[in-house]
């Protein structure tokens, strides 16, 4: 079982993520609802496509853009359609 940690709150359990490039994706619906709040952010790469991101809110504080998913990533990361990564001071472990 894999859980991503912020703020002394567990926001994310899942023993089904992917591994990509050393970060766990969990699936959306592993995650606390609660602890994403959308962002503005986005970022490209070169090989999974336009990345998204929410903010993690957790203990009334929050981490902007310390979660990020990609909503339509190209054929070669199709994997992780659905999935959202943590960085950002979020212990995953």
């Amino acid at each position: 079982m894999v859980q991503a940690i912020w703020n002394g709150t567990v926001i994310a359990t899942s023993d089904d993520t992917v591994v990509v490039e050393g970060n766990h994706y969990f699936p959306l619906e592993a995650v606390d609802p609660a602890a994403l709040k959308p962002s503005g952010a986005r970022t490209v790469c070169p090989w999974k496509g336009t990345a998204s991101y929410y903010t993690v809110v957790a203990g009334g504080a929050e981490n902007p853009d310390a979660a990020w998913y990609y909503p339509d990533p190209k054929p070669a990361a199709a994997e992780i359609k659905g999935r959202v990564a943590f960085w950002k001071g979020v212990r995953v472990a």
